[in-house]
C-alpha cells in the first residue's frame, strides 16, 4: 500500500471513529431511542457539515478525493474535535494548518509549573501567545515584581514594559530593549492580524505610551535573537543574565522564558541574597 492511500485510509478511519463518538444530542439533534449504529449517521454528519451525502461517504470509503479547508473545518466542528484532533485532521487531509486566533489560557501543568520552581535561582516565566505572564517562579517575582497579585493586564509583558514606571528603571538600556521586545512582539502579531483582542490592546498602548506610538508604525520586526540582559534591581544592584526561550511542546503556543546568572558575574551570589 502506498503512502497516498495509506493517508486517505487513515483520514476514513479517523472520521469514522470520531463520528461513532458524538451524541445526537450533543450536535442539537433528536435523541431517538433506537439507532443501528452509535454515534452519528453519515447523513446527519454531512448535513450537519453542508456537504453532500455521497461525497461524506466517499471520505469514508478512503476514496482518493481532494478536501479542501472550509470542508475539513466545518467537519471538525461538527465532530466536536479537540485542538489536537483537528490539527491531526487537517495533516491527514493534506492542508496546511491555519493561523489560529488565540484562546485565553490561564494555567500550566503542574509539571511545568514544577520546572519553573526548580529553576531557583532563575526568573522564569510562561507566557501566552499574547505576551500574557500565565505562570513563574519566586525569582521571577522577586525581580519584576509579585504576578499574583497583578490583575491580567498588568502582567502582560508589551504591557508592562511600556507602561509601567518600575521597568524604565529597571533596564539598563530601557530603550534598547523595548524596541526589541516591541519587534518580536509584532512578528508573532503578523499570525493573529485578524484578533480583535490585538487591535484593542494596540490602540490602548498607543494611548498610555508615547513610545509606542512613536515605534509602533514603524514596523519593525525582530526574532528571538536576546541572548543578554543587564537590569538594576534597586535592592541588589546590577544583575547580568542570559536568556533563554523554549516552546513548550503541546501545540499551545506557549513559551517559556529563562533568566540564568551569567557566569563570570556575581548575579548568583544577589539571587540567593535577595531571595533569602
Amino acid at each position: 500500500m502506498n503512502s497516498e492511500i495509506q493517508r486517505y485510509k487513515e483520514l476514513a478511519d479517523f472520521l469514522k471513529t470520531r463520528r461513532a463518538k458524538i451524541l445526537p444530542s450533543q450536535v442539537g439533534l433528536p435523541s431517538v431511542m433506537r439507532r443501528r449504529t452509535s454515534g452519528l449517521r453519515r447523513e446527519e454528519v454531512a448535513q450537519l457539515a453542508g456537504i453532500g451525502v455521497t461525497w461524506y461517504t466517499w471520505l469514508e470509503q478512503g476514496r482518493s478525493i481532494h478536501v479542501s479547508a472550509q470542508v475539513i473545518e466545518s467537519l471538525a466542528r461538527v465532530l466536536l474535535l479537540d485542538k489536537q484532533e483537528r490539527i491531526h485532521l487537517y495533516l491527514l487531509a493534506n492542508q496546511p494548518l491555519p493561523a489560529d486566533i488565540p484562546g485565553y489560557q490561564g494555567t500550566v501543568s503542574p509539571v511545568l509549573q514544577h520546572v519553573l520552581d526548580s529553576l531557583t535561582l532563575s526568573p522564569s516565566l510562561v507566557t501566552d501567545q499574547r505576551w500574557n505572564v500565565i505562570a513563574w517562579n519566586q525569582a521571577a517575582c522577586a525581580i519584576l515584581g509579585d504576578f499574583s497579585k497583578m490583575n491580567i493586564r498588568e502582567r502582560n509583558i508589551v504591557w508592562a514594559m511600556f507602561t509601567d514606571n518600575k521597568f524604565k528603571q529597571l533596564y539598563v538600556d530601557w530603550k534598547l530593549h523595548a524596541k526589541g521586545l516591541l519587534g518580536r512582539f509584532r512578528s508573532t502579531c503578523g499570525q493573529y492580524i485578524e484578533d480583535s483582542w490585538l487591535a484593542q490592546f494596540i490602540d490602548d498602548l498607543k494611548m498610555q505610551s508615547a513610545e509606542f506610538n512613536l515605534w509602533w508604525p514603524l514596523h519593525e520586526i525582530q526574532g528571538n535573537s536576546e541572548v543578554y540582559k543587564q537590569l538594576y534591581h534597586p535592592v541588589a544592584g546590577i544583575l547580568d543574565f542570559e536568556v533563554s526561550n523554549f516552546d513548550v511542546s503541546d501545540n499551545s503556543g506557549l513559551k517559556m522564558i529563562v533568566h540564568t546568572p551569567l557566569p563570570g558575574t556575581d548575579t548568583t551570589v544577589k539571587m540567593k541574597s535577595l531571595l533569602d
